[in-house]
């Protein structure tokens, strides 16, 4: 490819900047004309034409429809070759693998779910997620990968895509995910926790504003995810934002993790099964008891749902279970200030029961300032919501953090993102 030496790599040149920065302006819709990007760039109209013409010749761009004219010749618009490369995201839950398939502009474009236990280990839990991503690949027209984000339950060391003694996770410690999807697609894979792909989807509504965010998933585990000024803040080793396992003063549940008192075993979906499974044998009535005497096995889905229709004994897990993860957030309030945050997970589905219950503890427990400009509202429980996150950070990952490197070959290499480890 010409001038390839010149532009791999991220060689900051005038002309690779700005070449960079046309192409992302008419992929986020910045500016979309070349009297446009003359005039939020401040380029002569001859170098404009000159960047986009390259931009085109490499594949990035293209000629779209006129805009509507202001009086003189209407101009022709440009787009983003959005087509070119397939994003695919894998989000592991502890119950449930959700996988899907975007254009670089983010659209769904397949997706599909199946129940599985992330206990059963990596081997076999990579094999699967792997051949669900391969069914919808092979349903499409064989475009090539260009990024690939895998989201997992647990706490995740961001920059070598391996999980970090994740409680929930028996085997996975260590184990090179990152390399496995590498391997696979021939793309560029970034490994986060799912938390931190909810709250990416939940950033990516708000694309205008540099929010102040923390998204708390309360499923059969609890975990938050911070964004800051726009960004997702992963803390120095990915652990932040892990507020399930923060003590609960006087609890002496053993955690899941082996410590004791920790939020999720007090709060977490599995507890609230385990404490209604202790009560129906006390004599706890109505729908619980109802969906046991069947010889179903209770889930916190089952405990969400019942508690909306009036079941008393799920009525009372959900409001403790709100209330302590109210307390825990408020310690986070203080700290953070956020300007929203967004609840979200199987016991979060409860809808305004645990809402109002954690709204109250919240702005009870923290600063006036703090709580000033604060909205605590649920998640939009939108079931794409993992893949929609996975593919922002994807975007971010591509088109922000690693665009100059990878620029000058068309498209992304492991070597140019991750550099040369990758190739090993």
């Amino acid at each position: 490819m010409a001038n390839e030496s010149t532009l791999r790599f991220g060689a900051q040149t005038d002309e690779v900047t700005s070449l960079l920065r046309i192409v992302n302006m008419v992929r986020t819709g910045e500016a979309v004309t070349r009297p446009e990007i003359g005039r939020v760039t401040g380029l002569g109209r001859g170098v404009v034409a000159q960047r986009i013409d390259r931009a085109v010749e490499m594949g990035f761009l293209e000629d779209a429809e006129y805009a509507p004219s202001s009086g003189g010749r209407a101009p022709r618009t440009l787009r983003f070759r959005a087509e070119r490369g397939r994003l695919v995201v894998c989000a592991l839950g502890g119950l449930h693998i959700h996988v899907g398939v975007t254009d670089l502009a983010g659209d769904i474009l397949a997706e599909t779910h199946r129940a599985w236990d992330i206990a059963t280990g990596p081997d076999e839990t990579l094999a699967a997620a792997t051949a669900l991503i391969d069914g919808l690949l092979q349903a499409d027209d064989g475009t090539a990968v260009w990024a690939v984000v895998v989201g997992l339950p647990g706490p995740v060391d961001f920059e070598t895509g391996r999980p970090v003694a994740p409680p929930i996770m028996p085997g996975w410690n260590g184990a090179d995910v990152r390399r496995v999807f590498e391997d696979r697609y021939d793309a560029p894979v970034w490994v986060d926790n799912d938390v931190n792909l909810l709250a990416a989807g939940e950033r990516a509504r708000r694309r205008d504003e540099a929010v102040d965010l923390i998204y708390c998933k309360v499923g059969t585990g609890i975990g938050a995810g911070l964004v800051s000024r726009g960004r997702l803040h992963r803390g120095a080793n990915g652990a932040a934002g892990d507020v399930g396992h923060v003590r609960v003063p006087g609890s002496e549940h053993v955690c899941r993790c082996g410590k004791t008192g920790c939020l999720e075993a007090v709060a977490g979906g599995w507890a609230l099964v385990r404490d209604a499974e202790a009560a129906l044998p006390e004599g706890a009535t109505g729908m619980l008891g109802e969906i046991s005497a069947s010889g179903a096995e209770l889930t916190p889905e089952d405990i969400a749902r019942s508690a909306e229709r009036g079941d008393p004994l799920s009525i009372s897990l959900i409001q403790a279970s709100a209330r302590h993860v109210g307390e825990a957030l408020a310690a986070l309030v203080n700290m953070f200030n956020p300007s929203v945050i967004v609840i979200g997970g199987a016991i979060a589905s409860a809808g305004e029961l645990f809402l109002a219950e954690v709204r109250h503890r919240v702005y009870e427990l923290s600063l006036p300032l703090a709580t000033r400009d604060l909205v605590i509202k649920t998640s939009e429980n939108d079931v794409s919501e993992p893949v929609r996150g996975g593919v922002d950070l994807a975007r971010e990952q591509l088109f922000e953090v690693s665009l100059p490197r990878w620029f000058g070959e068309g498209r992304p290499t492991l070597t140019a993102v991750h550099g040369a480890a990758a190739a090993v």
